[in-house]
């Protein structure tokens, strides 16, 4: 009989333990808190966005560079794969218009209540409240994991424990410095997909405006870092929504957050206001330049911002307009705080992608070493990307664990 031990009760874990269970082999969960699929049950806000229905080669461009590294697993099981997998037993999925695919009921305490199941009907037996202290590798092969309590032996190990994101769901990183004993890197460990804070920010009467497909720039040294287009929200003391989540993992304290609000260069912006400013010379600066469609209350404290006030526009001086212009398509903001591990969705960094074969998921290190989902470095985009990440490479592992004990036991 073939030992599989598993860490982690996560989405990863528990479905690389559905996949690589068969007659021949026992399979156990060891998971550090009181239950499973903590950090799942408030996914998307409880909602739990489960997968995006993209098609896979469009999927591969929203891991920030990773695509390469998870093409096989996306390709062996994609999102229709796990989303046939879900409604076969009896769970309805709606996709909305974005793609973002949820449980009809909305309800992330649905999702687990299938995989639970599903591993009750295999007969995967999983251990709560067992924190793996150490795992020490035997010369002959196979493994000894220790815990507060006892010890297990285990023929093939999978460390699915996730990264450090919402630490009270049980993701401390324990995972990594399991890693680092068995021999492999790491990579910086950071938070990502979470909002900034803004030094002295002066918008925060504007808490709650959300803007579509905002130019966002990320600015360090006077040098630009990256740009997105995407969706932004502001906050009581900063930012928010899509750009900024996706930014978040390259930002830093002392950064500049650059909205550019008119979607236009400086110099088209500024030709254009200088002829809509002499055109409509009798009227108030506000009600000319609603054709930009700013929420009200934004675009005032812009015009507040450049000294115009209830001005009408040929009043406008000519520095006046250029500091209309800067708060148009050139907004600057210092990032005072990043969002830590607390609120951040996910982990940025983790066991080196090089050292893990990513058709198998096995440890190029360590023989019958696997890894599976936020534990290694790789991280999505917000909109499903991350969970099917974890199902995906959860489903490799188990299958290799599954394919491999098989002929063991058939010799």
């Amino acid at each position: 009989m073939r030992e599989v031990v598993i860490l982690g009760a996560g989405p990863a874990g528990i479905f690389a333990a559905i996949n690589c269970t068969t007659a021949g082999r026992n399979v156990t969960i060891i998971e550090k808190t009181s239950s499973a699929g903590k950090k799942l049950l408030i996914s998307g806000g409880g909602q739990c966005n489960l997968t995006n229905a993209e098609s896979p080669s469009l999927m591969l461009k929203r891991y920030f560079g990773a695509g390469r590294f998870l093409k096989p697993s996306l390709m062996a099981f994609d999102s229709q794969k796990l989303m046939d997998f879900f409604e076969r037993r009896g769970l309805r999925l709606h996709t909305r218009e974005d793609g973002k695919v949820f449980p009809v009921t909305y309800s992330a305490g649905d999702v687990l209540e299938v995989l639970l199941k599903e591993c009750d009907r295999q007969g995967i037996k999983i251990v709560y409240n067992c924190r793996a202290k150490d795992v020490i590798q035997f010369p002959s092969g196979g493994f000894l994991v220790k815990t507060e309590s006892d010890s297990i032996n285990a023929d093939y190990l999978l460390i699915a424990t996730g990264g450090k994101s919402y630490p009270e769901t049980g993701s401390t990183g324990d995972g990594f410095a399991l890693a680092k004993k068995l021999g492999h890197s790491l990579s910086e460990q950071r938070p990502a997909l979470t909002s900034v804070t803004i030094r002295n920010f002066g918008f925060g009467d504007l808490s709650g405006i959300s803007l579509r497909n905002v130019e966002v720039s990320l600015w360090r040294n006077l040098k630009k870092v990256t740009t997105r287009v995407e969706d932004l929200l502001f906050t009581h003391d900063g930012f928010s929504g899509p750009v900024i989540l996706h930014l978040s993992r390259e930002a830093s304290p002392g950064d500049i957050i650059r909205l550019n609000l008119s979607g236009q260069l400086r110099e088209k912006l500024e030709a254009n206001l200088i002829s809509l400013l002499s055109k409509e010379g009798k009227k108030l600066v506000k009600n000319v330049l609603d054709e930009y469609g700013l929420p009200e209350r934004l675009l005032s404290k812009i015009i507040d911002l450049a000294g115009v006030g209830e001005r009408i526009c040929s009043e406008v001086r000519k520095d006046e307009r250029k500091a209309l212009v800067t708060g148009l398509c050139e907004l600057d903001f210092e990032i005072e705080r990043v969002g830590d591990f607390t609120n951040a969705m996910v982990t940025r960094g983790g066991v080196s992608l090089s050292e893990v074969n990513p058709k198998t998921m096995e440890s190029r290190i360590v023989n019958n070493l696997f890894f599976a989902g936020e534990v290694l470095d790789f991280d999505g985009e917000t909109g499903g990307y991350n969970l099917q990440a974890a199902f995906s490479t959860g489903y490799v592992a188990g299958r290799t664990i599954n394919a491999r004990t098989s002929r063991v036991e058939n010799r």
